[in-house]
């Protein structure tokens, strides 16, 4: 049982995947970019990838097709229609606000942007507007929204878990990263952090 048709929501997935290549290629200049560095690093890159540009469209296609309940185990049956209604829609708002974040980030990150956890180069300056005014690490905030969400439209465990894993790998490189923007940039990195929190506005 869905309130949401999941034909249409895979068809939202694939395009939103498709707005999402776009504005990095636009602000960028690239699309993939190889993971490097530590182990942790290259371990959270790599899953992020996995995850947005195999994980996504896959289960676009499987929405689509009708077909995801049926080949993922871990899929929830709920049979109370308020809590499906409140899973699903809460679980694509969390989805759209996810590429959303993401995309404007990556606008105001331009040719800055590396992938998470890399060392500033001499030539990147401190990017302190657009989303970074209200979240030191949108970017993060943005992945777990679209894991969550997905979780959500999926009632699915094993987005569920996808969620977790990636809250781990994320708790666990904010600070190897700080470390390496705080060398960059020094006091005033100092005064930002203590400004603005990591992740959700005002919270954390």
């Amino acid at each position: 049982m869905h309130v949401l048709d999941q034909t249409i929501l895979g068809i939202v997935i694939l395009v939103l995947l498709g707005i999402l290549v776009v504005a990095k290629q636009i602000a960028t200049g690239s699309i993939l970019e190889k993971p490097t560095g530590s182990f942790l690093l290259q371990l959270t890159n790599t899953f992020n990838l996995f995850f947005l540009l195999v994980v996504n469209p896959l289960a676009a296609i499987l929405l689509i097709t009708r077909s995801l309940e049926t080949v993922d185990p871990t899929h929830l049956a709920v049979n109370t229609a308020w809590l499906l209604i409140v899973l699903e829609i809460a679980g694509l708002g969390l989805y759209v606000l996810g590429f959303l974040l993401m995309a404007w980030a990556l606008i105001k990150l331009g040719r800055v942007y590396q992938l998470g956890g890399s060392t500033p180069r001499v030539m990147d300056k401190m990017i302190v507007v657009g989303p970074y005014r209200f979240m030191r690490h949108p970017m993060y905030t943005a992945a777990l929204c679209i894991a969550l969400g997905l979780a959500g439209l999926s009632q699915s465990l094993a987005f569920l878990a996808v969620f977790c894993i990636y809250l781990v790998l994320i708790v666990l490189l904010i600070p190897v990263e700080e470390e390496k923007l705080q060398r960059a940039y020094g006091e005033e990195y100092v005064a930002y952090r203590q400004k603005v929190k990591r992740l959700v506005p005002f919270l954390y």
